[in-house]
């Protein structure tokens, strides 16, 4: 982990999860699907109880960009450009 407090999974977590939507509100799309992506990992590591501790909203910010926006169903980045 860069910042924040390494051995507090759960705080780290909530923090990316932060800075990808500060990030997605930005429109910078490859920072936040980096972000989203360490979220997600570190998300998927936590155990249950640890899951409950993240607020409700980062949670559906989480589920929802990564099904909407970064699952198997979604337009691969670079695609749909013109070409000159």
């Amino acid at each position: 982990m860069s910042r924040g407090d390494g051995n507090d999974p759960v705080k780290e977590t909530c923090r990316l999860i932060r800075l990808a939507r500060s990030y997605w509100d930005a429109h910078r799309n490859h920072a936040c699907r980096t972000h989203r992506g360490m979220a997600m990992k570190l998300y998927e590591s936590l155990s249950v109880e640890q899951k409950g501790k993240i607020p409700q909203v980062l949670r559906v910010w989480l589920r929802y960009r990564s099904e909407k926006y970064f699952g198997p169903g979604r337009t691969p980045p670079g695609t749909g450009r013109r070409k000159k």
